[in-house]
């Protein structure tokens, strides 16, 4: 599967995911402007992907010195509020500059700071993010695989995989590594309205991994319950509280309430980057409402009058009283969850995990 982020040469190249899967191409970005509207335009997506392209975006606006940077680190952070990896990032770029800065004064700056090794010591710590975030996501991969069984039926929604995070995947690289280990996996990808990121994305990168996969609508994920055809259902997230609510795409909370209601598991998978530490529980999680036209149209066709009002949240909050487990690098979070994330969240990772996995 192609890399959907990459610095090269001073640049930093985004795989345009608006065009997957009928074309592959990179957006260059040369400055942190491309890269805000990179992101808020969806060329890359998914709360992983969106704090390391961000952090790299600090890094092409240390071009202009401090001032710069907190301009580009301030544009940056308007982009997509719902995802609070994008705010763990950023914060991680401010605290090397402040680290590197130490006392001088933005007076001093010309005189006493060499520009390139304040870019330098960013570009170590965004290729820092990046590299982590690789490795996170396999020990996600390793812990969750054992939720599944040796014949499993998974239901996923949008897309939690590579795409999205810039390495293997969260909820869909489980089911990747699963595969690898031997275990037979079906896989249903909802569409994901209106963006169909589960058919456009989830689809085609389990596709190309080998998977036997299924695309529906994201209506008919109740009628496929009730025949029996869903074993558990594996979503990523891109804020969790404190308590263990979880914002993901919308539609995740219409699947919540249908596993409840048909007796069947519903995980969440991710990095513990995704928990915000400041939220107590989802009430207060900002969702992110995106343009009507993605409602209005379809396949670039418009289907009904601009007249006609829309209401297109990106993201819907899950109780944590409908989630079975939350999978991060540090193993299976169970409720109550207020006292699994507060012990997960001063745990020690585990990188010898990986190995024990079989990763290279």
């Amino acid at each position: 599967m192609p890399d959907p982020i990459k610095w090269d040469d001073g640049f930093l190249y985004l795989l345009d995911q608006r065009k997957i899967p009928f074309e592959i191409t990179y957006v260059k970005c040369a400055n942190c402007t491309d890269v805000a509207k990179a992101i808020e335009k969806m060329i890359v997506r998914g709360a992983p992907a969106i704090g390391i392209a961000a952090a790299y975006g600090v890094v092409l606006a240390s071009e202009g010195g401090p001032r710069e940077i907190q301009r580009g680190i301030e544009r940056l952070s308007r982009t997509r509020p719902t995802a609070v990896n994008l705010f763990w990032a950023l914060k991680k770029m401010e605290n090397a500059v402040s680290s590197f800065l130490d006392k001088t004064t933005e007076d001093d700056w010309d005189a006493h700071v060499p520009k390139k090794l304040l870019k330098d010591k960013l570009l170590i710590t965004a290729l820092g993010i990046h590299e982590e975030e690789r490795q996170i996501e396999k020990l996600i991969a390793f812990y969750g695989q054992s939720i599944l069984f040796q014949n499993c039926r998974v239901l996923t929604h949008c897309n939690a995989g590579g795409l999205a995070t810039g390495g293997i995947g969260t909820a869909l690289g489980i089911l990747k590594i699963a595969q690898k280990m031997g275990k037979e996996i079906q896989v249903y990808c909802d569409e994901t309205r209106p963006l169909l990121q589960g058919a456009r994305l989830s689809s085609w990168e389990l596709w190309i991994e080998g998977l036997e996969v299924i695309v529906i609508c994201d209506d008919m994920a109740a009628f496929l319950m009730k025949k029996g055809a869903v074993d558990l259902v594996i979503v990523g997230a891109d804020r969790i509280a404190l308590n263990g609510d979880t914002a993901n795409k919308i539609g995740t909370y219409n699947l919540a309430v249908l596993c409840k209601y048909h007796d069947i598991p519903l995980y969440v998978a991710a990095p513990r980057s995704t928990i915000d530490i400041d939220l107590t529980d989802g009430e207060a999680i900002p969702i992110e409402e995106r343009n009507p036209d993605e409602v209005r149209t379809f396949g670039g066709i418009k289907i009904f009058p601009d007249d006609i009002s829309v209401w297109n949240p990106a993201f819907d909050v899950t109780p944590n009283g409908l989630i079975s487990g939350i999978i991060t690098e540090v193993g299976i979070l169970k409720k109550p969850y207020e006292e699994s994330i507060a012990k997960a969240m001063v745990a020690s990772v585990n990188f010898k995990d990986i190995q024990r996995a079989g990763f290279e």
